[in-house]
């Protein structure tokens, strides 16, 4: 292997000095932070050095100098990863490529209802750049004003949309990609229809950068929809929100765009730490109460609509809908948002769960999935379950019910400090959690990926056909095992 100076020279060579970061240049710490620390800071890592090109050319040269010195290398985006997948390891021999810098629209077809951009744009930018030509990107995250398009198609990214438009796969049209030998695969199609042969988008979607690197991607546009509402309603129980969300496919059809559900103790969460992102409760509960005990509801459930006509098409087909599930006794309480800035409200709520519970302190988190209809039995079973385990625990239960999607996030007893219930407890937590969920036929990871933090789960829990696959398909596309090593398949088995 060519020494590390004549690697980084011959990056300086490619990418120019405002494109290549070394440590102790003169950059501002800070910055090397945000680049070298996850969203929740659970890993940090070291850098041989910071490569941030500008175009798909200096990406791919940027490859075929690690394949030629071996060179392990780590694709980032906005670094939004929650399971440490976008940071180097700590040797300090990793190349970290961030791609902010390819952050252009190119083009917007609306009549093919389609875009393509760079995979640094950030998924807030992709949403305007539709809606500044009347259409709708769906996919949203509350960390849209972060994270970058490459990163959600790297991880197949979900959100609170997925039961009406789907995860970021289905998002997606077309794909350009930097393979691991540096050549660039143009395959930025805008066809709904393409039957020419294997699928290769859909290796890459997913794949979380340890099979290439997303430089652009086509994208799917949909209608704006011409009238949006949003309804809070209180329900007695898990299966009462189940039953709601039955009443609501049925009724509402291809305008139930979400189908979010809280627990009462997220919710007083985001009234102790952001109590102005709980104010759209207001009408609900009592404003003095502050923990999630009296009179506080279970279970609250976020309904979003869209409707082709009006607001007030869309609010009479809500109206109509809640009044039955209240006279059913299914949901005990329900407002409805009655302008842009109340449904705003309502989702402000919902996205400030994760800043809110990130305030309590650390807890185990996890990002399950079961069938819809199997989520009240998983949550009624762990919860017992934990309740055995270690009395005086607490869990963050929030999420899509619409596609069976729950983040489920255990916090340790008063008696244990949040740190040392995690580092002493998590595996005995994740292993009640990950045990119901599969034996429910559910998954580990439904919206966040694998990274570093699940990759020996997944290793212990997948069929070993299915993981024989997924090393054939590694070796084939990175023989020299340099993109993104460590992250979703172990090293070796």
């Amino acid at each position: 292997m060519a020494s590390d100076h004549a690697f980084l020279e011959a990056l300086r060579h490619v990418l120019g000095t405002e494109g290549l970061v070394l440590p102790g240049d003169d950059a501002d710490s800070t910055d090397l932070t945000a680049f070298l620390r996850d969203w929740r800071g659970r890993y940090v890592g070291k850098a041989l050095a910071i490569a941030r090109p500008r175009d798909t050319l200096q990406v791919a040269a940027v490859v075929k100098l690690c394949a030629s010195h071996g060179v392990s290398l780590v694709p980032q985006g906005g670094n939004t990863s929650l399971v440490g997948g976008s940071i180097p390891d700590g040797s300090g021999s990793q190349l970290l490529i961030n791609l902010q810098r390819l952050n252009q629209v190119i083009a917007v077809d609306a009549a093919n209802l389609s875009m393509t951009v760079q995979a640094g744009c950030l998924l807030a930018q992709v949403q305007e750049a539709a809606l500044q030509a009347g259409l709708l990107f769906p996919l949203s995250l509350a960390a849209e004003g972060s994270c970058t398009i490459g990163g959600n198609l790297a991880t197949n990214a979900g959100g609170t949309q997925v039961l009406r438009y789907g995860t970021a796969r289905e998002l997606c049209l077309g794909l350009e990609v930097v393979t691991a030998r540096g050549e660039v695969w143009d395959g930025l199609t805008a066809l709904r229809k393409d039957n020419s042969g294997y699928d290769l988008r859909d290796l890459f979607i997913g794949s979380e950068g340890t099979l290439g690197i997303i430089t652009a991607a086509t994208l799917r546009l949909f209608p704006q929809p011409v009238g949006q509402v949003t309804a809070l309603a209180t329900c007695p129980s898990l299966d009462a929100c189940v039953v709601l969300l039955q009443s609501a496919r049925a009724r509402l059809d291809a305008g139930l765009t979400g189908f979010e559900v809280m627990h009462a103790w997220p919710i007083a969460l985001v009234r102790q730490y952001l109590p102005e992102q709980a104010r759209a409760m207001a009408p609900l509960v009592n404003d003095a109460v502050e923990t999630a005990t009296g009179p506080v509801p279970e279970w609250t459930v976020l309904i979003d609509t869209a409707h082709t006509d009006s607001d007030l098409a869309a609010r009479a087909a809500l109206e109509a809908l809640l009044a039955q599930a209240v006279g059913n006794g299914v949901v005990l309480d329900a407002t409805i948002a009655q302008n842009h800035a109340q449904n705003q409200a309502m989702w402000a709520l919902r996205e400030a769960i994760p800043l809110a519970e990130r305030q309590e302190g650390l807890m185990v988190k996890h990002d399950i999935a079961v069938p819809t209809s199997a989520v009240p039995e998983f949550v009624r079973t762990t919860q017992a379950q934990l309740a055995h385990a270690f009395p005086g625990c607490k869990v963050v239960c929030f999420g899509h019910l619409g596609d069976g999607n729950l983040h489920y996030n255990v916090q340790g007893p008063p008696s244990a400090s949040c740190a040392s219930f995690v580092a002493d407890h998590e595996a005995e937590v994740n292993r009640l959690i990950y045990d119901t969920a599969l034996q429910l036929g559910g998954t580990l990871s439904a919206e966040h990926g694998i990274g570093q933090l699940k990759r020996d789960e997944l290793a212990r829990r997948k069929s070993e056909v299915a993981l024989d696959m997924m090393q054939a398909i590694k070796q084939a596309l990175d023989p020299q095992g340099l993109m993104n090593p460590g992250r979703v398949l172990p090293t070796s088995r």
